[in-house]
């Protein structure tokens, strides 16, 4: 069996997803159930909270992108990254399951690098305002400073509804705007 049943009752197809599989309100709930850091924070905060963030650090032109770069934790989870990095199988598998929400939501798989950049910026805020404090630095984050806004930990049912709402706006006048072009 390669397929999982998400909240919509649909059947996604994890090593053969296709756009069709593919549906926002499964996404906006998922993300919002998903602890960052495997439930290692202060606080309950979700993977749907975190893509809002880094919503808010991009250009306008880039905030649906962003508001789906870790849109493939809806259908495969979210590993840890040292553990994601050790594992290139699934790597290949969130690639596929990447393609088919870009498809779907007609965006290119490429990301621009300010979303990188912004994950990282949210990354470095989400260490300061909601990890335990440890000495050890995050390589990943060097030359990389937090936000200078604090993180309020939301609750999944507002998570899910915001990154719901925030896509739904995002869909709209990104289409509209193509379209229009």
């Amino acid at each position: 069996m390669s397929w999982i049943i998400t909240r919509s009752g649909k059947r996604f197809d994890l090593l053969e997803p296709s756009a069709h599989m593919v549906d926002p309100t499964d996404i906006a709930w998922s993300l919002s159930m998903q602890c960052r850091f495997n439930g290692h924070g202060k606080a309950f905060y979700s993977v749907a909270q975190h893509c809002l963030v880094v919503t808010e650090l991009v250009p306008a032109q880039y905030q649906l992108e962003a508001l789906l770069h870790d849109a493939t934790e809806a259908y495969v989870g979210d590993l840890v990254s040292p553990l994601k990095q050790a594992l290139p199988e699934y790597r290949q598998i969130e690639m596929r399951v990447w393609h088919a929400i870009c498809h779907r939501f007609d965006i290119d798989p490429v990301l621009p690098p300010c979303i990188h950049d912004a994950d990282l910026i949210a990354l470095a805020t989400e260490k300061r305002d909601l990890m335990a404090d440890h000495p050890d630095a995050w390589p990943c984050l060097t030359g990389t400073n937090p936000a200078q806004f604090r993180i309020k930990p939301m609750t999944q049912a507002d998570a899910c509804q915001a990154y719901f709402n925030r896509l739904m706006e995002l869909l709209a006048t990104t289409h509209r705007a193509r379209a229009a072009a």
